[in-house]
């Protein structure tokens, strides 16, 4: 077992029975089509010859992207073809946002239509998401964090940020009156992408969240990245989370992490090969 900060936690996850999903998803019809039904590529209906063509590609798995909380699945759209061509099927979880539990039930429903190998990738608060998500999941071969949160057993996001100096993000992140947030859209191309071009980091910015500010307390259960091998992706200029803290959670990790120079919190839309390929290497196990 991974050891992290010089102590282990034995704290069980009382928030969700994500162990249960599983056993609930199995009741359900098994038809790719439905929402417990298995896909990817060892149940896609194949023609003898597609088939054939599939097992030749000896690193062909599935692949899960769970985006965070200041956006959606389209953040991996530039990833999505590299992972594809490469001969992996991915999916791209669209979450509803209202907490870190319906979060990580629904990564978790995309993860269980899967046959293993299955790398699970986590931006942002993604990370948070995959790392409740993941856990106890036979099928999962790796986890990769992308710019993200890696919280320990029984800590919180805002307990990782405590650890280092704020940004001048943090004092955007001002909560409505049902208790959402989301980053402003004009601090987008200046704080959150400003290695993208200012349309494409608009364009992040409308679509958005609004995200539940409860993640940001939100403690961890028993984490992924101690029962699977980890990979973290540090984007060097970060403006959200501070690349001090990444590359401090990647350390105890004890992930393999690569440092991209240069790069916004939106690495995986300015440096998709990059990204691409840290989690190329995590399919190569």
């Amino acid at each position: 077992m991974k050891k992290r900060r010089g102590f282990i936690k034995d704290v069980a996850m009382g928030s969700i029975a994500l162990t249960s999903l599983p056993t609930l998803l199995n009741a359900l019809p098994a038809s790719a089509d439905d929402e417990g039904g298995k896909t990817g590529y060892q149940h896609l209906n194949m023609s003898d010859q597609s088939r054939k063509d599939h097992e030749g590609k000896k690193m062909a798995l599935n692949i899960v992207l769970v985006h965070g909380a200041d956006a959606d699945g389209s953040s991996w759209s530039k990833v999505i073809p590299i992972l594809q061509d490469a001969g992996h099927y991915v999916v791209a979880a669209q979450l509803p946002l209202t907490s870190i539990v319906d979060d990580a039930a629904k990564a978790r429903r995309a993860i269980d239509k899967l046959d293993a190998p299955v790398v699970v990738v986590g931006h942002s608060f993604g990370g948070v998401v995959i790392s409740q998500a993941a856990h106890n999941a036979p099928n999962v071969s790796a986890v990769v964090y992308v710019a993200a949160f890696a919280p320990d057993t029984d800590e919180s996001a805002a307990d990782l940020v405590g650890r280092f100096p704020a940004l001048e993000s943090a004092k955007y992140t001002v909560v409505d009156k049902n208790g959402f947030f989301a980053f402003p859209q004009d601090q987008f191309p200046r704080l959150f992408a400003q290695d993208l071009n200012p349309v494409e980091a608009r364009v992040m910015g409308a679509v958005q969240g609004p995200a539940d500010a409860a993640r940001f307390t939100f403690k961890s259960g028993p984490p992924a990245w101690r029962e699977h091998p980890s990979w973290y992706v540090v984007a060097a200029a970060d403006g959200i989370i501070n690349p001090e803290l990444q590359r401090w959670m990647a350390k105890g990790m004890d992930a393999k992490t690569t440092s991209v120079p240069a790069a916004s919190h939106a690495v995986m839309v300015s440096h998709p090969r990059e990204v691409a390929n840290v989690i190329l290497a995590a399919a190569k196990g």
